[in-house]
């Protein structure tokens, strides 16, 4: 049975779906079953796995018409994938009036838990329909953040709509960690944010960091994950640490 873990952050350009790309090519690189479900219209978790942003059938037509999620699953060589395009903004319209609205990631993506290991869906940054979505879904979220003053507001308010969702529509839902992205040891509001984050949440803030990398902002334009591109840049080796890390915390 299926892990289903939902990677959100209501701030943008804190390395959300460069960790799910990596995160996923990393398990899969260690033998783990993996599905990237990408609930984001940008649909740049899907270019990043090598998978065109125009493949059709895709999570907007898993939503939307009768084609169910086995249908919309295209294979790579880091995990599979059920791709995203800009369509996929219009799905929080159009769900507006569907019956259990908030449910039916859900139950499409249920025929497929017995198939992977782990289930990661990559979330718009921003708590919309498809958030939401992704959230009831899930079983825990994964939450990436970059060491900042903002960020660390920021967390305060995802921490909240977590609550809610976990008090309203999804009881079992739950934080499955912190990821400390764009790590700069070398700045003094790094580690003091750090400090912050590890004094609160204790050991939901990952021990692994993820430093940054230029070269893991170049995999994208070649459709591959960092860990495959360039597997001995600080980046790359940070996210292989993380799944090291990540498998360790769920097999306990």
């Amino acid at each position: 049975m299926a892990k289903i873990i939902a990677i959100a952050n209501q701030k943008g350009g804190v390395g959300k779906t460069t960790t799910c790309v990596n995160l996923c090519a990393a398990l899969s690189l260690m033998g783990k079953r993996i599905l990237l479900v990408d609930c984001d219209p940008q649909g740049n978790a899907s270019s990043g796995m090598g998978v065109s942003k125009t493949t059709r059938p895709n999570t907007y037509d898993m939503l939307i018409s009768d084609k169910t999620a086995a249908e919309c699953v295209v294979q790579t060589e880091y995990g599979d994938v059920i791709p995203a395009s800009k369509e996929l903004a219009a799905a929080s319209v159009e769900l507006i009036h569907a019956e259990r609205r908030e449910y039916v990631l859900k139950d499409k993506i249920s025929a497929l838990y017995s198939e992977y290991d782990y289930i990661f869906l990559d979330c718009p940054p921003s708590l919309e329909l498809l958030t939401v979505n992704a959230l009831v879904a899930a079983d825990s979220v994964l939450i990436p953040m970059q060491c900042e003053y903002y960020a660390l507001e920021g967390i305060a308010d995802l921490l909240t709509s977590i609550k809610m969702c976990s008090k309203h529509l999804n009881k079992r839902l739950g934080i499955e960690g912190i990821v400390l992205t764009m790590y700069d040891a070398r700045a003094n509001l790094t580690t003091q944010v750090a400090n912050e984050l590890r004094k609160f949440l204790g050991d939901k803030v990952y021990t692994e960091v993820i430093p940054r990398s230029v070269r893991l902002s170049e995999a994208p334009s070649h459709g591959i994950p960092g860990v495959v591109y360039d597997r001995v840049n600080r980046g790359s080796k940070g996210y292989m640490a993380l799944a090291v890390e990540f498998i360790r915390r769920n097999e306990k």
